[in-house]
C-alpha cells in the first residue's frame, strides 16, 4: 500500500515546492505517495491509477513493466495524475537527487495539467471517478458473467480511438431543438398563384395548405440524412443508436469517458513531456542540487534524454524545443525583420536583448498542444541543429535509411504522424444506407491507406455492436473501395469517391 512520505522527503518536498512557486508554475495541491518498485508497476499498468475495472490487459501490462524493470530495459521514475488535488508516485528506493528531480517534474507536469487549454475539459475528479468505474463493470460481472463482460470490453477498446478528440473545444452539431425551430420558421408553403389578394381563401383553402405543409415536412424527413451530418465521434453515434442492451451502454460510455480524459496527454505529449524536463532540469541545476549529486543527476538526466536513432524521444524533443523558444524570444529572433535576414552571420550574432522568454514559453504553455506547437515554433535552423531527417523501409537494399533531410519533409511527416495520434480519421456518415439499416463509415484519406487486417477486424467488432452489416469508404491506389461485413463474411467493391 502507498506510504505517506517520511519527514526528510517531506522537507525536500516543501524545499522543491517552493523553487517551483518562485519560477512561477501554477499548479493543484499534490500529494506524493511512496510505493514500492512492485507497486508502482501495478500503478503504472492501470495507467496511474490506483483502482480501474476488471479486465485482462492489466495483468498483461503489469507483466511487460516488471520484466522491464528485472532485466534492467526500463524503470518508472514517476506517475502522476491529472486530478484536483494531483497525485503522484515516488518508488522508495530511488536515492534523494532521483527523489527531488522526479517532485521537480511532477510540479510541471501538474502546472502544464493546470493550465493547458487541452485540459480544460478535462474531469478533475478522474481519480473517483474511476473507482466507480470499477464498481460499475464489477457489478455487471457479478450479474452476467466475467466472459461475457470481458468479451464486449475486448471488443470495445479496439475501438475506443473513435472518438472526436476536439469534441470538448468545437460545437460540429447545432443544438437539435433550435435548427428545428429554424428550420420550420423558414419554411414557406405557397399554394396556387392568386392576381387578387381576396380570392386567396378561396384557391388556397386552410385544408390544402394543410395538407401541402404535411407534404412537404414527410418530403424533407424523407430526404434528412441519418446523421445529418458526418460523426466523428462513433462511440457516441453508437451509444445513441445501436440496439445495445442497457449493461453494453453502461460500459461502453465508461470506457468513452476515459477514452476522453486520456485524449489531451496523447495531444501534448511532446510539450508536456518537455515543460516537466524543462523545470526538473532549471530547479535542479539553479536551485535544489548538491555539489555530491551532480554526477548523479547528469547521469539520470541524460538517460531520459537519450535519443536512439529513427525515434523521436518526446522528452528531448519537448526540452529542446521549450529552450530554442526561450532563447528566441530572449534575443528578439521572431518577427519580420528576423525573416527577411538572409545574411547567416547576421542571424548567428543576432541579439536584440529584449528579455521575453520566459514569459513567452508560459504564454504557449497555456495555448498549444503538440500539432500547433510543432507547426508553429519547429524551425529549419532547429531541425538542423537537433539533426532531424525522415527515415524509411529501402526495398532494394532490404535495410531502414535516411530517406530526406529536407526541412519541410521532415516537418510535415512529424505533424502526420501527431494529426489523430498518427491513427486514421474515421467517420460516421450513414446510419442507414441503401435503406437497410447498414452502417457506413468514411475514411477521410491523408495519403496512408488503411492497414487491411485492421479494417477487416474493426469492421467486425463495429458489426458486433450495431448488430447489422457495416461498410467503410476508404482509397486504395487512389480509387475507391468499399469494405463491408455483414456478420459472417469480408467483402470489398469498387466505388466512385
Amino acid at each position: 500500500m502507498p506510504k505517506s512520505l517520511s519527514p526528510r522527503l517531506a522537507a525536500l518536498r516543501d524545499e522543491i515546492h517552493g523553487y517551483a512557486k518562485e519560477f512561477g508554475l501554477d499548479f493543484f495541491d499534490t500529494v506524493f505517495e511512496m510505493v514500492s518498485y512492485d507497486e508502482m508497476n501495478m500503478v503504472a499498468a492501470y495507467g496511474g491509477f490506483p483502482t480501474r475495472y476488471p479486465h485482462w490487459r492489466w495483468g498483461m501490462e503489469y507483466e511487460q513493466l516488471a520484466k522491464g524493470y528485472e532485466y534492467g530495459l526500463s524503470k518508472i521514475y514517476e506517475l502522476v495524475i491529472n486530478n484536483d488535488p494531483c497525485y503522484a508516485y515516488l518508488m522508495e528506493s530511488n536515492p534523494e537527487v532521483d527523489q527531488k528531480l522526479v517532485m521537480a517534474h511532477v510540479y510541471g507536469h501538474c502546472d502544464f495539467f493546470k493550465n493547458n487549454f487541452s485540459f480544460r475539459h478535462t474531469n478533475r475528479r478522474m481519480i473517483d471517478d474511476m473507482a466507480n468505474h470499477a464498481t460499475r463493470v464489477r457489478r455487471w460481472v457479478d450479474k452476467i458473467g466475467v466472459e461475457k463482460v470481458e468479451d464486449f470490453i475486448d471488443r470495445t477498446l479496439s475501438l475506443e480511438n473513435l472518438i472526436d478528440q476536439h469534441a470538448p473545444h468545437i460545437r460540429r452539431n447545432p443544438d437539435p431543438q433550435r435548427a428545428e425551430e429554424e428550420a420550420k420558421s423558414n419554411e414557406r408553403v405557397e399554394g396556387f398563384k392568386v392576381n387578387r389578394e381576396y380570392m386567396r381563401g378561396f384557391i388556397n383553402p386552410s385544408e390544402f395548405m394543410d395538407s401541402q405543409r404535411k407534404r412537404a415536412e414527410d418530403e424533407k424527413q424523407q430526404r434528412k440524412r441519418f446523421p445529418e451530418r458526418p460523426q466523428r465521434d462513433v462511440l457516441y453515434f453508437l451509444l445513441e443508436h445501436a440496439p445495445l442492451e442497457p449493461w453494453e451502454v453502461d460500459i461502453l460510455s465508461i470506457l468513452r469517458d476515459e477514452a476522453y480524459y486520456f485524449a489531451p496527454q496523447g495531444q501534448t505529449k511532446i510539450m508536456n513531456e518537455g515543460w516537466a524536463s524543462y523545470w526538473h532540469s532549471t530547479i535542479m541545476t539553479r536551485r535544489a542540487l548538491r555539489d555530491d549529486e551532480i554526477i548523479d543527476y547528469a547521469d539520470h538526466h541524460s538517460g531520459t534524454m537519450g535519443v536512439r536513432p529513427g525515434a523521436i524521444n518526446p522528452y528531448k524533443l519537448g526540452i529542446e524545443l521549450w529552450r530554442d523558444i526561450e532563447d528566441r524570444w530572449n534575443k528578439g529572433k521572431f518577427g519580420k525583420e528576423w525573416d527577411e535576414c538572409d545574411d547567416l552571420r547576421a542571424r548567428q550574432a543576432w541579439d536584440k536583448k529584449l528579455g521575453a522568454g520566459r514569459e513567452k514559453i508560459f504564454e504557449v504553455r497555456k495555448h498549444y498542444n503538440d500539432i500547433t506547437f510543432i507547426d508553429t515554433f519547429l524551425t529549419a535552423e532547429f531541425a538542423q541543429q537537433q539533426k532531424l531527417f525522415v527515415y524509411g523501409f529501402n526495398d532494394k537494399r532490404n535495410s531502414w535509411e535516411i530517406l530526406d533531410r529536407e526541412f519541410r519533409k521532415v516537418k510535415n511527416k512529424l505533424l502526420t504522424s501527431l494529426t489523430n495520434f498518427g491513427q486514421p480519421i474515421i467517420e460516421v456518415v450513414d446510419g442507414n444506407y441503401e435503406n437497410r439499416s447498414e452502417l457506413l463509415l468514411a475514411h477521410k484519406h491523408d495519403g496512408q491507406d488503411l492497414k487491411g487486417d485492421y479494417a477487416r477486424e474493426t469492421l467486425r467488432n463495429l458489426q458486433s455492436l450495431w448488430r447489422r452489416p457495416v461498410n467503410i469508404i476508404t482509397r486504395y491506389d487512389g480509387k475507391g473501395t468499399l469494405l463491408r461485413y455483414d456478420g459472417q463474411h469480408h467483402s470489398e467493391k469498387k466505388v466512385e469517391l
